[in-house]
């Protein structure tokens, strides 16, 4: 499969990471802090943002599991992709992911399909490589730029699945920035689910959109919903329309969604782990786009 970037450059910086607690958040973010080296030649930022997952029922064609994001800065940032299936507790499960790295013009930098086939020892020494055997990983050192990650079932099959990138350099100046994922939007557990985690001391103005009309995709989520719930699972934010509430707070943004009936939140959040849940107004299907923007 050829895939292009799916991120929309703006001119501001604005930045965005995602993480879904498939594992604990608190153990990941441990692991990778644990194995940083002790200087570096440029201090990363006070409050960033640390890893991105999202979870989604992956179809085949247009309806697979896209994920872009940029890494900005000016050194090379080394990170793990995870394609994850067999192992979720949910009905329907994606049984066998692939996994493709694209960059910017589209081509694809790596792939795999089952992780113990290629990279096997140095996904291990990251200390979260997949724990099934039929999931998909590519860990990999990348220049700033764009690049998208492709979930999709082996052979064409279909299930809920997760693509994970996590940030295995929190020391360098570069960092994961600008994240969306496209997806199909279904009902019950094939929700488009997203999480971030917020790391560093401090807070961060954050960004979530919920986009689907304006995307211009075939069977495009003409009218979605969003919803963001902190790491106890409590809701802290829910969002219809976004020119109903924050209306000139997003606005002031400059990246306020295009059409009336997408959703968006601006929240300060403090650090920890963070969920963002879009779901189709009185259970309307179709394609859409989450992202968020850390917004400093």
């Amino acid at each position: 499969m050829k895939a292009g970037p799916l991120i929309r450059i703006s001119s501001l910086t604005a930045t965005a990471l995602f993480v879904l607690a498939a594992s604990s958040p608190s153990t990941i973010a441990e692991k990778l802090l644990a194995g940083a080296p002790p200087s570096a030649p440029a201090a990363p930022p006070p409050v960033h943002l640390a890893n991105i997952s999202t979870r989604l029922a992956v179809g085949s064609g247009d309806s697979v599991l896209i994920a872009g994001f940029i890494v900005t800065g000016s050194q090379p940032k080394k990170i793990i992709v995870r394609a994850l299936g067999p192992l979720l507790p949910v009905n329907e499960n994606l049984a066998d992911p692939t996994l493709e790295l694209h960059d910017s013009s589209g081509a694809t930098v790596a792939g795999n399909d089952n992780w113990r086939d290629t990279q096997q020892d140095a996904l291990i020494a990251t200390t979260i490589p997949p724990s099934n055997d039929y999931d998909s990983a590519i860990v990999r050192t990348v220049n700033p730029g764009a690049y998208t990650a492709v979930l999709a079932g082996k052979g064409g099959t279909t299930g809920v699945g997760i693509v994970e990138v996590y940030d295995l350099d929190l020391t360098v100046d570069s960092k994961l920035a600008n994240i969306s994922t496209r997806g199909l939007v279904d009902q019950g557990d094939n929700v488009l689910i997203a999480g971030m985690i917020v790391v560093g001391n401090g807070t961060t103005n954050v960004l979530f959109r919920a986009i689907g009309p304006s995307t211009g995709i075939p069977n495009a989520l003409q009218d979605p919903t969003l919803e963001l719930h902190d790491g106890q699972g409590g809701i802290i934010a829910t969002n219809d329309n976004w020119q109903d509430t924050q209306k000139d707070a997003i606005q002031a943004t400059t990246i306020p969604p295009s059409d009336p009936r997408e959703a968006a939140i601006l929240r300060q959040l403090s650090p920890g782990a963070y969920t963002a849940i879009v779901r189709g107004k009185n259970n309307t299907k179709g394609v859409a786009v989450v992202e968020a923007y850390q917004i400093n």
